[in-house]
């Protein structure tokens, strides 16, 4: 039979022999944990990366497309602008003609205009019955 301080010095080391069995157990579960929590980790950096990326692609479109609103407001801005000084010029235009008496000769031009424009207008009507004719004629000559 084992005294006392054997059974003592026996309950020692298997407890010790437990400790470090547990104790083994406990570092490669903690090292398993440690691996899967750097890898969800790297997957959770990964998503961020994307969804930063992502986020930046859209920032990048949305400034791309205030740029390009903007740039359409400045030549719209521009267009009035020419608009104004178009406007501008002929209303000066218009002063320094009342100013030298030109207006009679203007009042002519537009006159010369409108016949030019009225005799057109008759040369493209004369055109036109002209063609009607032919056209009539060559109808009549198919039903003979």
């Amino acid at each position: 039979m084992t005294t006392l301080s054997e059974s003592a010095e026996l309950d020692f080391r298997e407890r010790k022999k437990k400790k470090e069995k547990n104790k083994k157990e406990t570092e490669g579960e903690k090292e398993e944990r440690e691996r899967e929590a750097r890898a969800s980790e790297r997957e959770r950096e990964s998503e961020k990366r994307g969804e930063r990326e992502s986020r930046g692609e859209r920032e990048r479109e949305s400034e791309r497309e205030k740029r390009e609103r903007e740039s359409e407001r400045e030549r719209e801005r521009e267009r009035a602008r020419e608009r104004r000084g178009e406007r501008e010029r002929e209303r000066q235009r218009e002063r320094r003609e009342r100013e030298r008496g030109e207006r009679g000769e203007r009042e002519q031009r537009e006159s010369e205009r409108e016949e030019r424009e009225e005799r057109e207008r008759e040369r493209d009507e004369r055109a036109r019955g002209e063609r009607d004719e032919e056209k009539i004629r060559e109808r009549s000559s198919y039903t003979r």
